[in-house]
């Protein structure tokens, strides 16, 4: 009968097992492969119950993980950005809406959200209103809305903006002032 010893995997190692697990495996496999190279700890009562504390632990930290990006998802759910571009014949864009872009359209809404967490299949070549997904963490999945409209459009209504703030007869320069 061969004899083993318990240890602990602390990764995974094919054909043994799973991080976590407690395996038996011969003592010169332990002691010349395992043990060296960080992938086991030995198993004894204080060992594994640290693995099970560290177990819980993380489990918690997932939980309230997966707590806040769904709190983040149902935000992100009322979301839709808008992005000025430049559009030519047929509502085509001269150039791409990518996912900087909506990064930056969204930073400016007040969402910090990093460009690599947003996922386009393909770069944004039209104008319209797209459905894009926002890959949170602990794999949370969010739909935002991005509007793309033409450029000329976005400087229309600023202009109109613009004209409605200004004084008539007044220099733009001197609107601010009281006492004309």
């Amino acid at each position: 009968m061969a004899r083993t010893v318990p240890v602990i995997l602390q990764e995974d190692v094919i054909h043994l097992g799973q991080v976590g697990e407690v395996v038996s495996v011969r003592p010169g496999y332990a002691r010349t492969f395992l043990l060296p190279q960080g992938k086991a700890l030995m198993a004894s009562k204080r060992s594994v119950r640290l693995l099970d504390h560290q177990t819980r632990v993380t489990e918690h930290r997932k939980l309230k993980l997966r707590s806040d990006s769904e709190q983040l998802a149902k935000e992100l759910a009322d979301v839709q950005v808008t992005i000025p571009a430049r559009a030519g014949e047929q509502d085509k864009l001269f150039g791409s809406v990518g996912v900087r872009d909506i990064a930056k359209a969204l930073a400016e809404a007040g969402h910090d959200i990093s460009h690599r967490s947003i996922k386009l299949t393909d770069p944004i070549k039209a104008l319209g209103l797209f459905p894009i997904d926002v890959r949170l963490q602990a794999d949370v999945v969010a739909t935002i809305k991005v509007l793309v409209v033409p450029e000329s459009a976005q400087d229309a209504v600023e202009e109109e903006e613009d004209a409605e703030d200004a004084v008539v007869g007044v220099a733009p320069e001197f609107r601010s002032l009281d006492y004309y």
